[in-house]
């Protein structure tokens, strides 16, 4: 059997709220699982103790962590997204920017036609790209 590779993302309580805005931004995009936390156990109850979903194939695992850190996400990690159309980099970067703060904007570059690097509402970082060939 091959291992699994997964992005994972560790949230405070908007895991669910996360996961579903981001499967409604692309076409081949479902939530897969999801556990929540029961009476008596270490999470909030109802709040995400597991839970997957797939954007393009690639799988993603999220949660809300039950303890406080003192640390988030950061852009020194992105999920990079080679758009197929001008129409789906437009679209994805301006619901990902709403209530985000856009690190480098849309534009063209030496490297893409388009591009956009961002971190999203929920401290995600995006990296958008729409490639001259």
């Amino acid at each position: 059997m091959a291992s699994r590779v997964s992005t994972f993302l560790m949230f405070e309580g908007k895991a669910k709220e996360a996961m579903t805005f981001y499967v409604s931004l692309f076409k081949d995009a479902s939530v897969t699982s999801i556990k929540r936390y029961g009476p008596g156990e270490p999470g909030t109850e109802g709040s995400v103790m597991m839970a997957s979903f797939s954007l393009n194939g690639q799988r993603f695992m999220c949660i809300d962590s039950s303890v406080k850190h003192a640390f988030t996400f950061t852009p020194a990690t992105s999920i990079f997204v080679d758009c197929e159309s001008e129409a789906e980099i437009d679209t994805v970067a301006a619901k990902l920017s709403e209530g985000g703060q856009v690190l480098m904007p849309l534009g063209e570059y030496p490297f893409a036609r388009k591009f956009i690097w961002l971190a999203d509402r929920y401290g995600v970082s995006w990296q958008l790209s729409l490639t001259n060939a």
